[in-house]
Formats: structure tokens, sequence, C-alpha cells
């Protein structure tokens, strides 16, 4: 029963992207790799370590609970926001395997990147700090790593690829990524949602799927593709 409840809690997590919090909600098992028993040892929760284990990797059930505490609901949705369709699912995995052949990032942590900041491209819209783009990049960053457009998954995606590069990874990817977002919160949840893709590639299919909800003093609102328009 214990093991039951962890898998459907599982289904929903809570991340940081846009400057609020941005609920993922999966109609599918999300977390392939975490929702199997210790029958199957590719991947096992530990009972009561609130940790998963897959390979080498160790990942902390509570990194993918990653909620700065400065984000406060607030009673109104965002009015800034526009949701749309992702790329296609195919498409933006080509994307990030041609960046991490380029760069040597890995993919998974690219594809964490993405589903973490705008859910993989769902978000549209300029945050209030000033962040543009699927892989959100202020202007000054962006001028100095990014070609093309902002707006292109595929573009910011080669962009984030570089940035991270230039910051130490992939060998120092806890440096990187707090070079991305100066916040060691972020740095745990990007890296746990990546660490599952990477141990479990399936499980990217399931993160694709996330919707966009918004955390609001009313409740947790699903912003459905057409929002904003």
């Amino acid at each position: 029963m214990e093991a039951a409840g962890r898998q459907r809690r599982l289904r929903r997590r809570r991340a940081y992207g846009f400057g609020v919090v941005a609920i993922a909600a999966a109609a599918i098992v999300a977390l392939p790799a975490l929702a199997r028993t210790s029958a199957q040892p590719q991947a096992r929760l530990h009972a009561g370590s609130g940790s998963c284990s897959s390979g080498s990797i160790q990942v902390d059930i509570q990194d993918f609970q990653f909620v700065p505490a400065t984000v406060v609901p607030g009673p109104d949705l965002p009015t800034a926001w526009r949701i749309v369709d992702p790329a296609p699912l195919d498409d933006l995995a080509r994307f990030y395997r041609d960046a991490e052949t380029e760069f040597g990032v890995p993919w998974s942590y690219l594809a964490s990147i993405h589903l973490v900041e705008t859910r993989m491209g769902r978000i549209r819209g300029t945050s209030v700090a000033g962040a543009q783009g699927p892989m959100q990049f202020m202007p000054g960053t962006w001028a100095a790593y990014g070609e093309g457009d902002v707006n292109s998954d595929r573009d910011a995606i080669r962009a984030a690829a570089r940035y991270l590069k230039a910051n130490g990874a992939p060998a120092n990817m806890p440096n990187a990524l707090f070079r991305y977002n100066n916040s060691q919160r972020y740095v745990r949840a990007v890296t746990a949602y990546a660490e599952v893709m990477r141990a479990e590639p399936d499980a990217y299919r399931g993160y694709y799927g996330w919707q966009v909800y918004y955390l609001t003093t009313k409740g947790d609102i699903l912003l459905p593709v057409g929002y904003g328009r």
C-alpha cells in the first residue's frame, strides 16, 4: 500500500519555471523508473529512506519537489503567459541529442532544464525577470551564447548546452546548473529529472506529456493549450 501511494504521488511534481510555480500533472506514469518495486532491481524505492537508486545513481525523492520558498501562491492567473502545443516529441529528442553531440552536455540534462523552465516549450512569454524563450535566457546571456532565435527550441537548446559547457559541464554539472539558475533547489530538481531520464530513457515520453498547472490560492489550475491567446 505504501509503495502504491508513493507511485500515485510521483505522478504529480512541482517544478519552477518562468518565475512562478508550475505544477506538472501527468496523465500517464511519468516516472516509470521510480514506480518499480525491489523485485525489478534496475531502479527501486527504498522504504523509509526517501531515495531512489538506479545503477550508480542515488536520487532523493525530495529533489523532485522543487518549490522555491520565495514563491507565494496568488489569487490570479498569469496574464503574460500563452500556452501552446510543444514541438513534436521526436524533434525535441533530436535537438537534445544533437546538442549533446556538439557540446558534450548530456541530453537528459537539456531535456530536464527544458521541462523545468517552460514545460518543454509549452509556456510562451517573457518572465518577470526578463528571461525569454523555451530555455529562459536573459537578453545579455543570449547575446553571449545564443545563435538564431531565442524562441526556437532548437536554437535555445543549443545555447543552453553552450552555456553549460562554458561553466563546467559535463565534468561539473552541479556548478554549470547553478550558474544557469543560482538556486541549489533548482540544481537538485534538474539533476533528479535528468538522472531518471538517463537511467530510464522512456521516462522522457512521460515528462513530455506533462501539462501546465498554476498554483493559486484557489488551488492548482490547469492552463490548457490556447490559454492567453
